[in-house]
Formats: C-alpha cells, sequence, structure tokens
C-alpha cells in the first residue's frame, strides 16, 4: 500500500521503437483493448512528439465517437462509445499548472466510467487513481541519430511535416492493475509492427 504522494512501484515496464505516425496510432490500436473503464494514462513528451497521434489510435481501438483531436483549447473532451465499451476522456493540462486546477475539471467524475488520458499530465493528475499509466515519448535530438532529447527539453518538428522521425515510446505502469501487464504490451506491439 502506497502514502499519498507517494508513487507505487512500477509494474510493467517497456521500451518500444515507434517509426512512424502510422505506426504510432497503430500501436494505440492495440494498446485500446487492454484499456479497461477507470484508467489513467498520464502521457508526456515534447512537443510535436505525437502525443495526440496515440490517443487517436486509442480512440479508434476503444471505437469512440471522434474525431479524436488536441484537447488544447478546451482542455478536457469525452468522446462517448459507439458500442458498449467505456468512453475515452481526453485532456490536454499543458496550461495547468497544479492539481488544484486539475480538480476543478472533475475529472474523478469520469473517471469510473472512461479510460482518461491526459497529455502533459506528469505530476498534476496521478492522485486521480490508485494506479496509472505513465506513457512518456521520447524524440531524437535533430542530426544526432542516437541521442535522445533530455528530459525537459522540447524538440520541435513532430509529424505534421514530410519526415517521419523515429520515437521511443516508455511504458511505466504503476499500481497493481499493471502488474501482469507486460506481456500483453509486448504482445500488442508486435503485432503493431505489421501495420503500415
Amino acid at each position: 500500500m502506497t502514502r499519498p504522494g507517494q508513487q507505487p512501484p512500477p509494474g510493467l515496464q517497456a521500451e518500444i521503437g515507434v517509426p512512424t505516425a502510422a505506426r504510432m496510432r497503430a500501436l494505440g490500436r492495440r494498446l485500446a483493448p487492454m484499456l479497461r473503464p477507470g484508467d489513467l494514462i498520464v502521457l508526456n513528451g515534447p512537443l510535436g512528439a505525437g502525443k495526440t497521434t496515440l490517443v487517436q489510435g486509442i480512440g479508434e481501438g476503444l471505437h469512440v465517437r471522434g474525431p479524436v483531436t488536441s484537447p488544447t483549447f478546451v482542455i478536457a473532451r469525452v468522446h462517448p462509445p459507439l458500442g458498449g465499451g467505456p468512453a475515452l476522456v481526453h485532456v490536454d493540462a499543458y496550461r495547468l499548472s497544479s492539481p488544484a486546477e486539475v480538480d476543478d475539471l472533475d475529472l474523478d467524475a469520469d473517471l469510473e466510467h472512461s479510460v482518461t488520458v491526459v497529455e502533459w499530465g506528469g505530476g498534476l493528475v496521478e492522485e486521480l487513481a490508485p494506479g496509472w499509466l505513465d506513457v512518456t515519448i521520447v524524440m531524437p535530438v535533430p542530426g544526432l541519430a542516437t541521442a535522445q532529447v533530455p528530459e525537459g527539453e522540447l524538440a520541435t518538428g513532430g509529424w505534421s511535416g514530410e519526415r517521419d522521425e523515429p520515437r521511443t515510446v516508455l511504458l511505466t505502469g504503476r499500481g497493481e492493475r499493471w502488474e501482469a501487464a507486460d506481456e500483453y504490451v509486448h504482445l500488442a506491439w508486435s503485432s503493431a509492427t505489421e501495420i503500415p
């Protein structure tokens, strides 16, 4: 049992290379079946890393009403399910500066019945659930094939241009929910690599 403010030990740790935007979306589609109501995903990465692209894939895999776009200006958007699955709550916490501002969104009211994905949520939303999936997308430094962007620095570019640049997706599950998920995530990615 963890105390408030203390992170539970990681139950899942995976590092996945993602070469293109299409594969990032495919990863989201393949992760979606393992998600269930009450799941919280904390999504971090520099501007243009592919956070919203991953959420689009999750939305497709959950079969929710779309389109899934960045909720930067509305902060939170609910995508109802088209079938019997959970809704997707997509939050952009970029402009939020404290957990108190997150409380004002009443995300915990929807959390039990939805899959909640929070872009830029690190350090702000972890108290909403006893466990969560940390997803960090790392971009290569332009011109340096093997170097990664140091934490806290922004890499520009993104996948909006003509060039696809590979990303590394780091998954860290926190809490009991994610203790046994490692093998499933690796299987999900193995099948996603076959999709163009």
